[in-house]
């Protein structure tokens, strides 16, 4: 099994382009996958620079409907005409930044990729993919583990709400003994989606690559250390590696790291791992 970042907000190997947003590559058990595809055609030019052919992958999955993570997917589509795309159908639904004294900003998936709707599969709860790739949502929200995010909204017939995440899933993959996670964002919380991933393994996962979702964090302010205390004691537990950017932000990386030591890495553009 390998896992690449294709596309992330940093890149510290020369060559490759950073982008606010997400792209994942897997191979595991014959498979070739997708996961997120920024917010735009960048992650391609770094594929290609990592020697990763995406014409010839066969899946592609969108975490959920933000455009940093699947503002790419019509670029993608337009190099690769085959691979079928998994969305949760609620990914399609009108998602922006709402913050006081300002026009509400659209955060969602740009409208033009209706015209793709021939190559979306739409997921339930968990759907199995065969050969031990699994798509779970309806992740268990404890909210004491998951850092707050008021502007983050959808907009509906009635107005704004507050976004509830259903829009969002995660990947897991399993091959010859090993496992790994794959979290966009982790808005529900790392910890509730590490959680939920342990329930469908029945063990933790030996390697997760994903945001979460921490940057928004107050340094220092009460609310925030205990939520990075608590994350940092459960993602202790056992002997799972990370590889974690995107939105989780530098102050809380560092703090996570001085629980987790090496078993926190970044998560930069053509960072990778095998299994």
């Amino acid at each position: 099994m390998k896992i690449v970042t294709l596309l992330e907000n940093t890149a510290r190997r020369p060559g490759l382009t950073a982008a606010r947003g997400l792209s994942l590559y897997v191979e595991a058990a014959g498979h070739r996958v997708l996961f997120d595809m920024g917010p735009d055609g960048a992650f391609l030019e770094n594929a290609r620079a990592l020697g990763i052919d995406l014409s010839a992958a066969d899946a592609a999955v969108l975490s959920h409907g933000h455009s940093d993570h699947g503002g790419g997917l019509a670029a993608f589509c337009e190099i690769n005409s085959t691979a079928k795309i998994y969305l949760r159908r609620e990914a399609l639904g009108a998602y922006y930044a709402v913050l006081p004294g300002q026009e509400p900003g659209y955060i969602g998936l740009p409208p033009e990729l209706e015209r793709l709707a021939g190559r979306f599969v739409f997921t339930g709860e968990r759907e199995n993919l065969g050969d031990g790739l699994t798509l779970f949502s309806g992740v268990e929200d404890d909210k004491t583990l998951r850092a707050v995010a008021p502007k983050l909204q959808e907009r509906t017939g009635e107005g704004f709400r507050p976004d509830g995440f259903a829009h969002e899933q995660h990947l897991l993959v399993e091959e010859d003994g090993k496992a790994a996670l794959l979290a966009g964002c982790g808005h529900l919380g790392i910890v509730n989606t590490l959680r939920a991933a342990e329930r469908l393994l029945g063990r933790r996962p030996d390697v997760v690559f994903g945001g979460f979702h921490l940057f928004e964090l107050t340094p220092g302010a009460p609310e925030a250390e205990e939520l990075i205390q608590a994350t940092a004691k459960e993602l202790a537990k056992g002997n799972t590696v990370y590889y974690t950017g995107h939105c989780t932000g530098d102050w809380a990386y560092g703090r996570l790291r001085e629980t987790l030591g090496d078993r926190l890495r970044p998560m930069d553009c053509g960072a990778s791992a095998e299994l």
